[in-house]
């Protein structure tokens, strides 16, 4: 049985898709753009980018009853790898102990032109 989960807290689905779903115990989140759900804005420059999807991240899993301590994989895509330290150093600050397996591709776009998504699976 799958549960289809959705926040104001994170931004809204652009396509078919739901932001999570909740299947056998596990959080599958859908990829989060750096869109400030109360505004609809894309934040500017790659740190701003990077906080910004962690914060709609956490509100989405907070939504499902999970949270980022419990999140076991990500899938991080950018725009450059030129940008991978700055990531990384705000990426640590919300996943500051056990963190999660991670993939991290650079690709040549994202939707709305953004220059970071993150996706994640997390248990409830």
């Amino acid at each position: 049985m799958k549960k289809v989960i959705s926040t104001e807290k994170a931004p809204a689905a652009i396509g078919p898709y739901s932001q999570a779903i909740e299947a056998n115990g596990f959080v599958f989140a859908s990829g989060q753009i750096p869109v400030d759900p109360a505004t609809g804005e894309v934040a500017q420059g790659i740190e701003a980018q990077a906080t910004q999807v962690m914060e709609n991240m956490k509100n989405l899993l907070e939504a499902a009853g999970s949270s980022l301590s419990q999140v076991v994989k990500t899938t991080v895509f950018i725009r450059s790898m030129d940008d991978f330290g700055t990531i990384n150093a705000i990426y640590a600050r919300y996943f500051e102990k056990e963190c999660p397996a991670r993939s991290c591709v650079e690709i040549s776009r994202l939707p709305k032109d953004v220059l970071i998504e993150m996706e994640a699976i997390a248990v409830k």
